[in-house]
């Protein structure tokens, strides 16, 4: 198992006139633009910026050393503030998605400057496999591994770059890679001789854009490259940057039916197609999706505070950097509110999320924590989700026997 995170790991971390605010950059060196170590799309990056500051009529310096890029631990969102705040006032490149946008955070967004997506890639002469798993590539903790493990019958290729989970197809290593779309116009632009098949990856995970990210300094800038980019878009210079960056539109209408696959979240889940087993399945795997049927009612698991205090704890050290500190989603969804645990009509399980988790989580080592350990990671979720702690004790069984729907409590 590779350890390294990459670039998306945190991501989601969290021409107006005027002067710019005073101590926003030092003087002369005009704005600070910081791009993330290893990312892809860097080119792409510091021209949109170039041409964004120079329309706003603002002078820019460029700061790629602006994150430690040491760090075995990928960049987080103490390191990402403390960039912002000491020798960034802006990040270009930054990734936001519908699902997973960082939006809790204190940082301010401007408009999306490229639309992409996460693709499935293939060489032009591959066959599919004649029985046994498939052997997919997938950059550690990214969206991509997260679309990959919910696919039925594939083993996992984890890379520690976009540009080696590419690699690993056109080596032979891996028959298909899930890979953000950027990443691969990257890698042809260095290997000329490679060609690949692209389609689109059919998940909620898969639709991301890149924006630009201010710091608490920075926030002002926000409306000025907001209109910058307007123009830009107004004119086609905007176009002309990102065309070769963008999936292109035969791809995108050759993306598989999402009912091929079997997701957790996201759109088309009313049919019958969509109406899921018990997570209580003896027949699940580890890195398959645990199916869930919402339709039995019952009574919630008891839990008690002791379990909810650890439970935290847990969560802090094995989930929050993909689920957030405050469980509101970063480069994985939201454990908290409506998207997870609506007031009514819930379409999950209390048993049927726990089965998904001991089976799929943490991203980088499925299944590592004890049994008892995601039960108490459980009862934190519960807890953070309006149930009330009691007087017993949660443990793995009891969780996985949940039929419950997942409807937030009310007891807080």
């Amino acid at each position: 198992m590779k350890t390294r995170l990459n670039w998306f790991a945190f991501a989601s971390v969290l021409l107006a006139t005027g002067t710019l605010t005073p101590g926003l950059a030092s003087a002369g060196a005009g704005v600070r633009v910081c791009t993330f170590p290893g990312s892809p799309s860097i080119a792409l990056d510091e021209a949109v910026a170039r041409e964004a500051l120079r329309t706003a009529g603002i002078s820019l310096s460029l700061a790629p050393g602006g994150f430690d890029g040491s760090d075995d631990d990928g960049v987080s969102l103490k390191e990402l503030n403390k960039a912002l705040a000491r020798k960034c006032d802006v990040i270009a490149g930054f990734p936001r998605s519908t699902i997973a946008d960082g939006s809790g955070s204190k940082m301010t967004f401007s408009r999306g400057y490229l639309r992409s997506g996460y693709v499935s890639v293939t060489t032009r002469d591959a066959t599919a496999p004649a029985g046994g798993a498939e052997v997919v590539a997938a950059t550690y903790a990214s969206p991509a591994q997260l679309i990959a493990v919910q696919q039925p019958n594939v083993k996992l290729d984890l890379e520690n770059t976009a540009a080696l989970t590419v690699d690993a197809v056109a080596s032979g290593h891996a028959q298909r890679a899930i890979v953000w779309y950027p990443a691969v116009v990257a890698y042809a632009a260095t290997h000329p001789e490679q060609h690949f098949r692209i389609s689109g990856a059919a998940s909620p995970y898969a639709d991301w854009q890149l924006v630009f990210a201010f710091g608490k300094n920075g926030a002002a800038l926000q409306p000025r490259i907001d209109a910058a980019l307007q123009k830009m878009a107004s004119d086609g210079r905007l176009a002309a940057l990102t065309r070769k960056w963008m999936l292109p539109e035969a791809d995108q209408t050759a993306r598989p039916s999402v009912a091929t696959f079997a997701y957790r979240d996201g759109p088309g889940r009313n049919d019958a197609a969509w109406r899921m087993m018990s997570a209580a399945d003896h027949g699940a795997q580890q890195g398959h999706f645990i199916k869930v049927d919402a339709s039995a009612a019952g009574d919630a698991p008891g839990f008690d505070r002791a379990q909810v205090a650890h439970g935290k704890t847990l969560y802090s050290s094995a989930c929050a950097k993909c689920h957030g500190p405050g469980l509101q989603g970063l480069n994985a969804p939201a454990l908290r509110g409506p998207a997870f645990a609506p007031a009514a009509n819930a379409k999950l399980t209390i048993g049927g999320v726990y089965g998904y988790m001991t089976n799929n989580m943490p991203a980088d080592r499925p299944g590592k924590l004890k049994p008892q350990d995601y039960a108490d990671i459980m009862a934190f979720l519960l807890y953070s989700n309006g149930y009330g702690a009691g007087a017993t004790k949660l443990t793995d069984d009891n969780a996985k026997a949940s039929k419950t729907p997942l409807n937030a409590g009310t007891s807080q």
